[in-house]
């Protein structure tokens, strides 16, 4: 159980790798979709408070067991369990991050496939002339599809395995350094288009101006349960790139940028998405279709609106290809740690991962009305319970183990912030974070 000898070449690296893993489809499908929903400005400006009460310290403390251990999760509990004199059954949380990673990439996979084939499809130029009824019904029929479902899934697994497999200084840290800049030039040239758009200006004051009526229970709880989401935190995946971390690195600093770049796309695709809907007069409030149905809508009538609908997808593509290197690296790492090949780790990892995605390629046509728990498909399953579930009870574990369990020392060594930063630390997640991740979850629950 000796440390792993895989670091960050750079903090330029680490910073861009724990980007990388938390921009994602919550950034980019969820978060303008969930703003639309919960009343635009209300919701930007409970997401952001709740990032920095919420996320900050729980990202801070996830990684920080990761450094302070140096070993894959399992291993890292284990270790630092020992170093404690606590019960070595805390381990299993690694376990447990794992499992619930493993379901999520699952559907991720699938998901993450459909960007590629509006990628191909907006780039062919097949949304051009097409009426509102037939974009819908073709995205219908896709999903209807399974042939070309599985195709896109395979294709986007064997894309994130590869990279997994490659290693953390030859793999994911090369992906990240090209994608990451890519992925924030594309932002900002759509955002520059978005500028030009006849709907700029409704779109700057529905997302900017203050509008507290707006502010209820509900989109307080949403704005919360989405800071956890879009961070990535929970499933021990940060603890994975914790144990690369460089020794010089300042872990708060690039937590803190870490944030604020994540915060930063959310707001860029939420300014491109909705001057693009409200310039076409449409609806904000559309929901989950808002991306696969309205903005193709949108787009197909805009001069060089293939080459802009394009743009957005590969975007897209960028972003969920990044996040889902993040969610399998803690499940190869744990079979790396226990002694396996990284190639051979990352290729078993995959072949289960590509045949459980199955089940959600086929929860649209063949098993649609195949009910797993209660009325929803496996499909629906997976994309609800572990994003909704498993990761607020992964998130809180791994807070009260960091601030409860774990030895003081080794908290504070790791954290490398001072006495004093180091108890304001300590106070946010055990009487701020804590109490609200169990209000994320009660609420998930009920």
């Amino acid at each position: 159980m000796s440390e792993t000898l895989e670091r960050w070449q750079s903090r330029r690296a680490f910073i861009l790798a724990v980007t990388g893993a938390a921009v994602g489809l919550g950034n980019i499908w969820r978060f303008p979709y969930m703003t639309g929903e919960n009343g635009g400005s209300a919701f930007l400006l409970l997401y952001i408070v709740f990032v920095l009460l919420l996320g900050l310290p729980m990202m801070m403390a996830e990684i920080m067991i990761g450094r302070a251990g140096r070993r894959s999760p399992m291993q890292a509990l284990a270790f630092l369990a020992d170093e404690a004199d606590v019960s070595r059954h805390w381990k299993w949380l690694g376990l447990f991050g794992a499992i619930t990673v493993f379901f999520i990439l699952s559907f991720y996979s699938v998901v993450s496939g459909w960007s590629i084939e509006y990628l191909v499809s907006a780039v062919n130029g097949s949304f051009v002339g097409r009426s509102p009824q037939q974009i819908g019904a073709s995205f219908d029929a896709f999903l209807a599809d399974p042939l070309r479902m599985t195709f896109n899934h395979t294709l986007f697994m064997l894309l994130t395995m590869s990279v997994v497999a490659a290693g953390v200084a030859n793999g994911i840290e090369k992906l990240n350094n090209v994608m990451m800049p890519l992925l924030y030039g594309i932002l900002i040239v759509l955002g520059g288009y978005a500028v030009t758009t006849s709907g700029f200006g409704a779109a700057m004051h529905w997302l900017f101006t203050p509008n507290v009526a707006a502010i209820t229970w509900s989109v307080v709880l949403n704005a919360m349960g989405h800071a956890f989401f879009t961070l990535a935190v929970g499933a021990c995946a940060l603890m994975a790139y914790g144990a690369y971390m460089p020794e010089e690195q300042s872990l708060p600093t690039a937590v803190f940028a870490v944030a604020l770049l994540d915060i930063a796309v959310a707001l860029l695709s939420g300014i491109a998405i909705f001057s693009i809907v409200f310039t076409h007069g449409l609806d904000p409030s559309e929901g989950p279709g808002l991306m696969f149905v309205t903005l193709p809508i949108a787009f197909s009538d805009l001069p060089g609106g293939q080459v802009w609908l394009g743009a957005f997808f590969l975007l897209l593509l960028v972003a969920t290809w990044t996040s889902s290197i993040n969610l399998a690296e803690p499940m190869v790492s744990m079979l790396v740690g226990a002694g396996w090949r990284r190639s051979r780790a990352a290729i078993l990892i995959g072949m289960l991962v590509w045949l459980v995605g199955l089940l959600s390629v086929l929860s649209f046509s063949t098993l649609a009305d195949v009910h797993w728990v209660g009325e929803m498909n496996f499909f629906t399953l997976v994309s609800t319970i572990p994003p909704d579930i498993f990761l607020p009870v992964g998130g809180l574990l791994i807070a009260i183990f960091a601030a409860w369990r774990m030895s003081p020392e080794a908290a504070s060594a790791a954290l490398d912030v001072g006495p004093g930063g180091f108890r304001l630390w300590l106070g946010l997640v055990r009487y701020v974070s804590i109490p609200l991740t169990v209000v994320v979850l009660m609420t998930s629950l009920m």
